[in-house]
Parts: C-alpha cells; sequence; structure tokens
C-alpha cells in the first residue's frame, strides 16, 4: 500500500475522504489528515509519505505554497490538487510545481479512482514493484457498499443521499441506481430497516418513551414512525414492547 496524506481545512471532506472512500482498492493507505499546508510539510518531514491529496485555499500556508516548497526540495512526494476552484491560474502554477493531477471536488469519485490508479503506476514503475493482483479490484463496488450502509449506520437518524454525495463522489441519482443495482433493495428500505432494528434495541429499554424513540430514529411524527414499525414487524411499537415483557418474564 502507498501512504497518502489528505490536506483540507474543511474538517468535513477531510474526514469524508479519510474515513468512507475505500483507498485500499486502489491501492493507497490513509496515514494522516492536516487542515493547512504547513501542516502537511511537517508530516511530510516527519513521516514516509509517497502521495499527497490537497486543497488550494486553505489558511497559514496553500496548496500551491506546499507544493512549490516540496519542488524547490526536490521531494518525491506525488502532490494531486483537489479544489473548489477552475481556475487556470492554479491550474497552470501546479503543472509549474510538478503537480501531478488538479482534480475538482465537484467531481464524481471514478475520476479520483482514475486519477490515483495512474500515480499508483507511477508510483509502481518507479520503485519497479510488481502490479497488484487485478482479481484484488473486484471487490471495489463491494467495498463501496460498505461505505455506504456503515455511515448509515452512524447517521441512520437523518441521512440523505445529499449527504453521501461528499463520500462516495456520486451524485444523488446514482447512488440510489448503484445501490439498488448492487443489493437488489433500495436505499430507503435500508434505511428504514436499519432504522427499525434499533428502534426495536431502543424499545427494550423501558426507560425511553416511544414518541422519544420516534425522533431518536429519524421521526419527528410519531403516527408515522408507529406505522412505519408495524410495517415491518407486523405490530406497533407498544405492542412489541409488551410482546417482550411477556417473553422475558
Amino acid at each position: 500500500m502507498y501512504r497518502l496524506l489528505i490536506v483540507d481545512d474543511e474538517y468535513e471532506i477531510r474526514n469524508g475522504l479519510c474515513k468512507f472512500f475505500p483507498w485500499d482498492a486502489i491501492g493507497f493507505k490513509v496515514v494522516g489528515q492536516a487542515e493547512n499546508g504547513k501542516q502537511a510539510l511537517e508530516f511530510i518531514n516527519r513521516e514516509n509519505v509517497d502521495a499527497v491529496l490537497c486543497d488550494i485555499m486553505m489558511p497559514v500556508m496553500t496548496g500551491l505554497e506546499l507544493a512549490r516548497t516540496l519542488h524547490e526540495s526536490k521531494s518525491k512526494v506525488k502532490i494531486i490538487f483537489f479544489s473548489g476552484y477552475q481556475d487556470f491560474k492554479y491550474a497552470q502554477q501546479a503543472i509549474e510545481y510538478g503537480v501531478n493531477s488538479y482534480i475538482l471536488k465537484s467531481t464524481n469519485y471514478n475520476e479520483l479512482i482514475r486519477v490515483f490508479s495512474n500515480v499508483k503506476k507511477d508510483l509502481d514503475e518507479e520503485n519497479r514493484a510488481e502490479p497488484e493482483n487485478p482479481e484484488d479490484m473486484l471487490n471495489f463496488d463491494d467495498k463501496i457498499i460498505y461505505t455506504i450502509k456503515n455511515y448509515v449506520k452512524e447517521h441512520y437518524r437523518d441521512v440523505t443521499l445529499e449527504d453521501l454525495t461528499k463520500l462516495v463522489h456520486m451524485n444523488p441519482d446514482y447512488i440510489s441506481k448503484f445501490f439498488k443495482q448492487k443489493t437488489n433493495r433500495n436505499f430507503s428500505d435500508y434505511v428504514i430497516e436499519v432504522r427499525m432494528k434499533n428502534a426495536a434495541r431502543f424499545l427494550n429499554d423501558v426507560r425511553y418513551k416511544i414518541y422519544e424513540i420516534s425522533d431518536m430514529v429519524g421521526y419527528s411524527n410519531s403516527f408515522n414512525f408507529t406505522r412505519t414499525f408495524k410495517n415491518y414487524f407486523g405490530i406497533t411499537p407498544s405492542e412489541y414492547r409488551k410482546k417482550k415483557k411477556v417473553t422475558e418474564k
């Protein structure tokens, strides 16, 4: 695995890329993150880093300043800019400083895969490494599905397709179709399943009132919660709780 550092002053983007994008499927391992160029430079000087995915406009030290510093020191670290700015001036400077690629944040995850697959090829050639087994790539789609499911399990209360766009770099419509194609079920049905299983778990704790559980699993309207729960389990939340008490006696 090649060692990747992710640099962005926006926590949500940085954390999402670090935590949820399946880098290992394309031969990379996230070894650190930084919120500006200065922190990134300190990390690179301290640790072994093969590639950096970096924003351009950041406080303290910009991505361009980081790239220039690494270029002047003849560093072999691969720099990939990941920016919200589509500006020829930035692209021109990036080329001058030996930046490998310039990706817009509005791009989809396939572009990230393409760019980093090329970066990996360059690193393989430089290190005279044998290419990884092509079979390792067969599970990439499964890892995307795992990423989506894992996020839903952590954020089931208010998860939306829009939330997932930053994590897997697909637009909402494509995520919905992709999920259906790979799991043979609707994304909304999976969210309901996760919510209902958590609701059942909360119902086992008598400290929670049913209207509180309704809100805890993402339903502001208790009637909608009760109806969904009954459709899923065949009984209402109240009946589920009573039945649970009887079986425990």
